[in-house]
């Protein structure tokens, strides 16, 4: 049985490979033509000592200059050692480009541009080859924008194992992406992208998690609920989704399908303006109870515009809360994605 690997490089980028159980992961990476960093191969010097951030394994022979008991403990491991027993995530030291890799091209065709609201817009596209695509849930990618030299990072608003891929895209007067979008975009458009990238995904659910959104932050959520959906959840999971304005809540139907299929997902939006007609007027800190946090013992997963990430990080200061993990996604609406 093979089982597939995410490798996690520092800069960002994402490669998987498939490795059988009998398999190591240097001897599956290798097959790949990645070259993880390796000395002795035998467990021996811990040149490729990896973090492994989900997933179940053999950690196979090594000394103790190598790997040591505590740092076993805590998930680290020895690719030229380590064989699968699931799905393995794993932070590898180093770049894609020292591993003599990097990001994965697609090609796809646009099959929906849906206009959400006059600030949100959903790009559906139709892979050419989507069984070479495999992506962790919340991470995103480079899209080159039709018509323009230049290129714009989404986050997949879809679960890994949806036959296409959708995004969502905060209209940006003047964007070259949101223009394309607003004015010229039509299904059979041909769209170009480079991906998987970034170290905001889901991990194992081993405890309450608290998602907090805001704007188009929603996308990356949206495809870990997906996946949440499919593979069930047994701990608490409550998501937070703010907007500026009333008009920029989207996707709200399909948080209540989420919410109806998971018997323990619940969500609140919020709308920030002093003049919106939504019951719950603020922004998402004023939104997140005690019971959200469960004084400390609590995954957050955190993704929005910087001001709205600096402030929940304040707020939890200021709460003396420390979450267990704290995974956030800055984004910029004026830039990235444009």
């Amino acid at each position: 049985m093979n089982h597939q690997v995410a490798l996690s490089f520092e800069d960002g980028i994402t490669r998987f490979i498939s490795c059988a159980e009998h398999e190591t992961v240097a001897d599956a990476a290798y097959k790949a033509r990645i070259n993880i960093p390796l000395d002795c191969r035998d467990g021996a010097c811990g040149t490729c000592k990896s973090f492994c951030e989900s997933g179940d394994y053999d950690g196979g022979d090594y000394i103790d200059d190598a790997l040591s008991d505590e740092e076993a403990d805590a998930g680290y491991a020895l690719p030229c050692q380590m064989m699968p027993r699931s799905d393995l995530v794993l932070q590898i030291s180093g770049t894609s480009e020292a591993a003599k890799t990097g990001p994965a091209t697609h090609q796809a065709t646009v099959t929906e541009v849906r206009h959400h609201s006059d600030s949100t817009i959903g790009l559906t596209l139709e892979l050419d080859d989507r069984d070479a695509l495999a992506f962790l849930p919340g991470q995103y990618v480079n899209v080159a924008v039709p018509g323009a030299d230049c290129t714009r990072s989404y986050s997949f608003s879809t679960a890994p194992s949806d036959k296409h891929v959708s995004f969502l895209v905060r209209y940006t007067p003047g964007g070259a992406m949101s223009e394309y979008l607003k004015q010229r975009a039509k299904p059979g458009d041909r769209v170009e992208f480079t991906g998987p990238m970034g170290g905001f995904f889901l991990r194992e659910v081993n405890r309450r998690a608290l998602f907090l959104a805001g704007g188009t932050g929603l996308a990356p959520i949206l495809s870990m609920l997906d996946t949440l959906r499919e593979s069930g959840l047994e701990r608490p999971v409550h998501l937070v989704y703010g907007v500026t304005e009333d008009a920029d809540l989207v996707e709200v139907d399909r948080l209540r399908e989420h919410a109806e299929a998971l018997e323990r997902f619940t969500f609140d939006t919020c709308v920030a303006s002093p003049d919106s007609d939504h019951p719950n007027k603020g922004y998402v800190t004023a939104f997140v109870g005690p019971e959200h946090l469960a004084d400390g013992d609590v995954d957050v997963y955190l993704c929005g515009p910087p001001p709205m990430v600096d402030a929940v990080r304040a707020d939890l200061a200021e709460r003396g809360i420390t979450p267990a993990h704290f995974h956030f996604e800055k984004f910029n609406p004026a830039g990235v994605g444009a």
